[in-house]
């Protein structure tokens, strides 16, 4: 007889204190010298709160999104800096170095939309930036800090994809050009050329809105997943062109985030159903289903180490140590 499989982890530890739904999750590597990273999560209250992984505490709170929802977390490698976005339509530019928490430049949004934005880092001082533009399917791109328009990407009228729902700059090590993934409202991902202002290539992954998406650049492979009950899996081959691979039917409808962890042999998906699901990314076998939380799961975030962070509307964030890089 076959094993029976063995039941889910429990989290190795459970952050309380958030005060209202945690929408937006990031590890900010190396910032302590004590080995562990620091987790920084975005409230529904507009609170950016900075954990310690060894205290297990918040160690700052950082309130510059005027009780707005914090939606998205990402730091710059080049420096202490970290970016959060809310739904006050401004991306605030944080100094974090030596213990700061001040906001040192903002960007005012021109969308009322759930997109979150992203960042391609270039040389140490000047950065790119991609956020929803200002006509409702539009996406500009900046150049940061001097927040120079490099253009606004729009599609052809006869396209009509809808609203950009998620955003992923990036870069083959081949080329020098920028490109960027978009998913749509229309359950469709496309492939930008930001250089050329021309989508390269377009797939319809999905017929519900595109509600986050991953993408391994190393093996041009990606996943989405929607409001709907799959993940797609998708690749882009070498004439740029985006071909779904396959699809992966959960049990429930609903995908609030997907993340590729950093070594690419672990993939979650955050669940409306308020589990997370964990799959082998080269194969999608399903590992492990993680009953943790009474509410929405909202966000997940990997960080270099392995360690997986789950953010839900019931206030707390759990932390998991799930088959260990190697």
């Amino acid at each position: 007889m076959a094993a029976p499989p063995l039941p889910p982890p429990d989290p190795q530890f459970v952050l309380r204190g958030a005060q209202s739904a945690v929408h937006a999750l990031h590890f900010c590597e190396g910032a302590q010298g004590q080995g562990r990273p620091l987790l920084l999560s975005g409230s529904l209250r507009g609170l950016v709160h900075i954990w310690s992984l060894q205290t297990r505490r918040v160690v700052a709170t950082l309130d510059g999104h005027g009780g707005q929802c914090v939606t998205w977390l990402q730091t710059l490698p080049q420096g202490p800096q970290l970016l959060s976005q809310g739904r006050d339509l401004k991306l605030c530019v944080w100094d974090l170095a030596e213990g700061r928490n001040a906001v040192v430049d903002s960007v005012l949004l021109e969308s009322v939309g759930f997109c979150r934005g992203s960042v391609l880092a270039g040389g140490l001082q000047r950065w790119m930036l991609a956020v929803p533009g200002r006509g409702s399917d539009e996406v500009q791109i900046l150049e940061m800090p001097s927040k120079t328009s490099v253009c606004s990407l729009k599609p052809e009228a006869q396209a009509r994809p809808g609203m950009p729902m998620c955003l992923q700059l990036w870069q083959a090590d081949s080329s020098p050009r920028p490109l960027l993934l978009a998913g749509y409202e229309d359950g469709s991902v496309a492939l930008w050329d930001v250089s050329s202002r021309k989508v390269c290539s377009r797939v319809a992954c999905h017929t519900e809105p595109v509600m986050g998406l991953d993408f391994d650049s190393q093996e041009a492979r990606g996943v989405s997943g929607s409001a709907e009950k799959t993940l797609a899996v998708w690749s882009l081959d070498e004439q740029q062109a985006l071909q779904v691979r396959g699809t992966h039917v959960l049990t429930n409808p609903g995908i609030a985030d997907v993340k590729i962890r950093p070594d690419r042999r672990i993939l979650a998906a955050a669940g409306w159903d308020h589990r997370v699901r964990v799959f082998h990314w080269r194969t999608m076998k399903p590992l492990a289903v993680l009953a943790f939380h009474s509410a929405t799961v909202h966000c997940v975030a990997f960080a270099a180490d392995g360690l997986l962070a789950t953010g839900s509307g019931d206030q707390r964030i759990s932390v998991w140590s799930l088959y260990p890089c190697t």
